[in-house]
């Protein structure tokens, strides 16, 4: 015989004995994913039956029967290895943001990740995430594909995933009936425990996000300002009014000096006369999310995906009522919030000073608003979306000559960096948004042919590793202060005061009062003066500060 014959022989019989049930299959599969995959998931488990192993493993093995019972009806010869290599490989992807971010993958993390760009999530595609989905996925599930897999009769094939299904789905909820009070009391108590479980958190994240947007595929947008007017405050022989609305990105209210940051990140604001409101909540934890919220009439309790894409924002009102209403884009995109107005993107301008790495810094603004201001003749609402402090790359949001706070973590894997380093490339983000909106607000104030104004308000925080959580997007429920409050400043101009009677000291006073994004839509109408039953004087900032009756005109 020769060697090639008994390689050949040696490997038949390696094949035949590892030749395995279906159901074996996926048992030693699941097992494996419960090993590799789940390390912040058996980590929150310690804590949370500490002293109570017993309980723990009762609910351990009830979960495993629960992921038996999904995974069962796929055993078929056709779906069985492809649909465990598809789990193997989600897990091994997951789970890597899971156990070194902190981040969980809820329908609002798949709705972020399905309207993200190439540009935003390459960042996201280091030498540890492949090394990752290397040696966690790709090697497992090349494994599977070597298996023999064991063949039986067409009756054995199809009854044996229905038998397994039930009676794994027997066997869990009979140990889940033993201490049955306590388990309801943990599930319902830390979230965060189940939400980590990989892969049932994100295959059911995805089922919520399929079936939202299979009931939004066929909406209809409906208008929602049909009263909406300008009030008396735009009066014959006056300016035209320029009001810019900057949408924040990633910007956490606790890393502005303006609002008591011992690190000055904002000496430029500091020198100008606005209004920081320091304790505003955002609407969500990720943009998909919380941009079109904060445009919508609905606050945080009301606002669902569904809710947003069937009803206009009050960029909308603002148009109807008979301003010239854009959007001007240096991130992923509008949300579907411009759909109904013009609008532009700077991301990828042809611009060697501020688009030398392939992105924008928020300095591109500036460059086209100089040119747009000139040419203004009507009453304008700008809004501006920034890239502001957007992770992980925090290093490409600000020029270099920009890096005030040294040494700075210059590398999108923050494993590399200390505490120390991610803080000083966070804050030097802010301090270059600090630098952009006191240029813009400067260059506003220098429109003697214009009204003008200025509101900034961004979208969401940002964790820096405090508790183990790195970036934003965390569920609500659980999501920490830094990624959920939010700063917010105002600047107004002589002229916009006067013409709008708005009393700033009045304003002033306002900046420590609990607000949130509820209040922007109802805000900015009544600080243009749009007059429309969908303004809620309660949720309108402006409301209290001005006197509707005594409008001076210039």
């Amino acid at each position: 015989m020769t060697l090639f014959q008994k390689l050949t022989t040696r490997f038949s019989d390696l094949r035949k004995v590892r030749a395995v049930s279906p159901t074996g299959l996926i048992l030693l599969t699941i097992a494996y994913l419960f090993a590799a995959s789940n390390a912040t998931f058996w980590s929150i488990g310690a804590q949370v039956f500490t002293g109570h192993p017993l309980s723990f493993a009762g609910f351990s093995l009830a979960v495993l029967f629960l992921t038996l019972a999904f995974f069962s009806p796929f055993g078929l010869r056709w779906t069985l290895k492809p649909f465990l290599v598809f789990m193997v490989l989600l897990s091994a992807v997951t789970s890597y943001y899971m156990d070194t971010l902190g981040v969980i993958i809820d329908r609002d993390m798949i709705q972020n990740v399905m309207v993200t760009t190439v540009t935003e999530s390459k960042h996201l595609i280091t030498a540890g995430f492949i090394s990752h989905i290397v040696i966690y996925g790709v090697l497992p599930a090349s494994l599977i594909f070597c298996i023999r897999v064991k063949q039986y009769s067409w009756v054995r094939t199809f009854a044996t995933p229905v038998l397994v299904t039930a009676v794994s789905v027997a066997l869990a909820a009979g140990l889940l009936m033993t201490d049955f009070k306590s388990y309801a009391s943990i599930l319902r108590e830390r979230k965060d425990y189940m939400s980590s479980f990989q892969p049932g958190m994100p295959v059911v994240s995805a089922i919520r996000y399929a079936k939202m947007m299979t009931r939004t595929a066929s909406t209809v947008v409906e208008a929602i300002e049909h009263d909406a007017t300008k009030g008396p405050a735009y009066g014959p022989d006056r300016k035209p009014l320029l009001t810019i609305v900057v949408a924040g990105e990633t910007a956490r209210a606790q890393n502005f000096s303006l609002n008591g940051y011992g690190v000055e990140t904002n000496p430029r604001l500091a020198a100008l006369p606005v209004v920081s409101f320091n304790n505003v909540s955002s609407c969500g934890t990720a943009t998909a999310v919380s941009l079109p919220c904060m445009f919508s009439n609905y606050n945080r309790d009301q606002y669902s995906y569904e809710k947003g894409v069937s009803h206009q924002n009050v960029l909308d009102v603002l148009s109807h009522a008979g301003l010239h209403v854009e959007w001007w884009d240096n991130n992923t995109g509008d949300k579907g919030l411009a759909a109904r107005i013009p609008s532009r993107s700077l991301t990828h301008s042809d611009n060697a000073e501020f688009c030398a790495a392939g992105e924008c810094t928020d300095g591109i603004f500036m460059a086209q608003l100089k040119e747009y201001a000139a040419t203004i003749t009507e009453d304008t609402v700008l809004v501006l979306h920034q890239i502001g402090s957007h992770g992980p790359t925090y290093y490409l949001r600000y020029p270099e000559t920009a890096e005030r706070f040294q040494p700075a973590c210059r590398t999108a894997e923050f494993k590399f960096c200390t505490p120390d380093e991610i803080a000083n490339a966070y804050d030097n983000t802010i301090a270059y948004t600090d630098e952009i909106l006191a240029q813009t607000i400067e260059f506003l104030a220098g429109q003697d042919q214009l009204s003008t104004a200025l509101l900034y308000v961004s979208d969401h925080g940002e964790s820096l590793g405090e508790s183990g959580l790195y970036l934003h997007g965390s569920p609500y429920f659980m999501a920490p202060d830094y990624q959920t409050k939010v700063p917010m400043i105002l600047w107004m101009s002589q002229a916009f005061k006067t013409q709008f009677d708005i009393d700033k000291p009045c304003m002033a006073a306002k900046a420590g009062e609990t607000l949130s994004h509820d209040n922007l839509f109802h805000s900015l109408l009544g600080m243009l003066d749009i007059r429309t039953q969908q303004r809620d004087p309660e949720l309108d900032l402006f409301a209290s500060c001005r006197n509707l009756q005594k409008v001076v005109s210039q």
